[in-house]
């Protein structure tokens, strides 16, 4: 629930604050008539007989997403001088560097190092007092503007970096930083855009762009599915033979990780099986899965053969030191072999590998489980965190996927759909990709729309996981976040610059609700009309 107003010494707390949208991909950031100091309206203090020059109380920084807090006072606020102006690092916070260095480049400020800050200063410091990280852990920040100096702290690195995107789009276009305290913190811990790069190429610069804005809004994980029936986009050297012409080189990875890194994003990659592995299948059609009759299943691989899971395994362990972050997506879904009314009669081979394993209980599920599981050994050594589509998770069974698996919960349109309540009950952890807001299909095959930001400001909480109904409050603590999902299903539908200018607010919307799942200080209308002013 929103809260309202609260006092505070020295001014005035606002919880909800207003919201103002950034250009994305790159532009401009408003035309200065807002964040800066407001003339008018009522003083929270007597008028001071002082000769010098009177301030009225500020008003919060307009950014996206908005802050949760905002300590109002009088003063000046802040802008950057070019002749001036610096911004420097606390006294051994040599690990800001990279920070200051972005954002003294962006306001076109000089980079001081280690110093004492001047009038002027934007300084950066990791602080482990109580600077709001009992409300938000690392990826809280407090942000102070005083006596015409910028002070941002945080417990760590990725905080700081926060707050200083806070400040970038507080300044943007000429504006004020105003006086007073920021003190700001996400609600949910993952805050994710995914792009499926293998059924639609997109260009390195495309996806550079995204990363730079992503960073700008706050978001911390960008996915890539980089694996389908259509195409193989990263190079391999274990099995070249599988990569499509139009694919990104190792080398050009490595530059985005780096550059997702210096943003405090987490790449996240997926290479989907044992379904969408066509780009596999058409260079190893003995792989294939076929049916009683010996009819291929589109996309599938035999996961009785041996062969299918080397092969899946080698590409897992080269890419796993391409990508070091800390997540890895493992697919599971839409598995067609289980799409059927009867899997073990309709695939005799699955259900005698089925049997063969786990008894004569055992069923064509237990053996997708099973892949899902083995999958997961290959890479938990590498320190990932794993993540699997909702419909690999099965119930009943033999045997179960790993507890340390996150549901990526996507549908409820599934043969045997789940409810998100029975993951949760079971105590998983799970992230939000709701289909029916976050999904943006190109073309819109069967029932899919492209999403709405409207939709999503006004409707959608990471509560809302399946359709349009939120499952109870007390499961909160449990949905780790969300993302939005840019799907290619019919990749010529849209040109990679149409897919940015469609995704532009929907993406706006996502990262004000995971960041501040209450109701927005601002209506619709008005939020466009300031990211349409940038």
């Amino acid at each position: 629930m929103r809260r309202g107003p609260v006092a505070a010494a020295g001014g005035v707390a606002v919880v909800g604050a207003v919201v103002l949208a950034v250009g994305f991909w790159p532009g401009g950031d408003g035309d200065g008539s807002d964040g800066a100091a407001p003339s008018g309206g009522r003083s929270a203090a007597a008028p001071s007989t002082s000769p010098t020059k009177s301030y009225a109380l500020s008003k919060a920084p307009a950014t996206i997403p908005a802050v949760r807090e905002h300590t109002a006072a009088r003063g000046p606020g802040w802008r950057p001088d070019e002749g001036k102006g610096r911004v420097v690092i606390g006294d051994g916070d040599s690990g800001l560097a990279d920070e200051a260095k972005l954002l003294a480049g962006e306001l076109k400020l000089k980079y001081g190092g280690e110093s004492d800050p001047r009038e002027g200063d934007v300084q950066l410091t990791l602080s482990d007092g109580d600077e709001g990280k009992d409300k938000g852990g690392d990826e809280s920040y407090t942000l102070t503007v005083k006596g015409e100096r910028v002070r941002i702290a945080a417990p760590a690195e990725a905080g700081v970096f926060y707050g200083t995107r806070t400040l970038k789009q507080a300044v943007s276009g000429g504006r004020t930083a105003p006086e007073g305290v920021v003190r700001d913190r996400p609600a949910k811990p993952q805050r994710g855009f995914m792009i499926d790069i293998a059924r639609k190429h997109y260009d390195l610069k495309w996806l550079e762009d995204c990363v730079r804005d992503l960073g700008d809004l706050k978001y911390n994980q960008l996915g890539l599915h980089f694996s389908d029936d259509q195409a193989f986009r990263i190079e391999s050297e274990s099995h070249p033979e599988i990569v499509s012409s139009d694919h990104l080189t190792k080398d050009q990875v490595r530059g985005l990780v780096k550059l997702a890194a210096s943003r405090h994003i987490t790449v996240v990659p997926e290479i989907d099986s044992p379904g969408h592995l066509g780009a596999v299948t058409r260079e190893h059609p003995s792989l294939q899965l076929r049916d009683s009759r010996g009819k291929v299943t589109r996309g599938a691989v035999d996961i009785s053969k041996p062969e299918a899971a080397k092969i899946v395994d080698d590409l897992l362990k080269e890419y796993a030191e391409l990508f070091p972050g800390a997540y890895w997506h493992l697919g599971a879904d839409e598995y067609l072999a289980l799409t059927v009314k009867n899997p073990e009669a309709s695939y005799p081979q699955l259900g005698a590998a089925a049997r063969e394993r786990y008894g004569a209980d055992g069923r064509v599920q237990d053996l997708a489980t099973g892949w899902l599981n083995d999958r997961a050994d290959t890479v938990r050594p590498f320190d990932k965190k794993l993540k699997a589509w909702n419909d690999g998770f099965f119930r009943g069974g033999k045997t179960q996927a790993a507890d340390d698996i996150e549901v990526a919960y996507w549908t409820g349109k599934e043969i045997g759909a789940r409810e998100p309540e029975e993951y949760l009950k079971a105590g998983r952890k799970l992230v939000n990709y709701n289909d029916e807001y976050l999904y943006y299909v190109l073309g819109q095959p069967q029932t899919f729309r492209y999403p709405t930001g409207q939709r999503i400001y006004e409707s959608w909480t990471p509560l809302v996981v399946r359709g349009t109904k939120p499952v109870s409050e007390r499961y909160d603590d449990q949905i780790l976040g969300g993302t939005f999902a840019v799907w290619g299903d019919l990749a010529d539908a849209q040109t990679q610059e149409q897919v940015a200018a469609g995704i532009r607010m929907p993406l706006r919307a996502t990262v004000q609700k995971l960041w501040d799942p209450g109701k927005p200080a601002l209506a619709w209308k008005d939020f466009v009309k300031l990211a349409d002013r940038l």
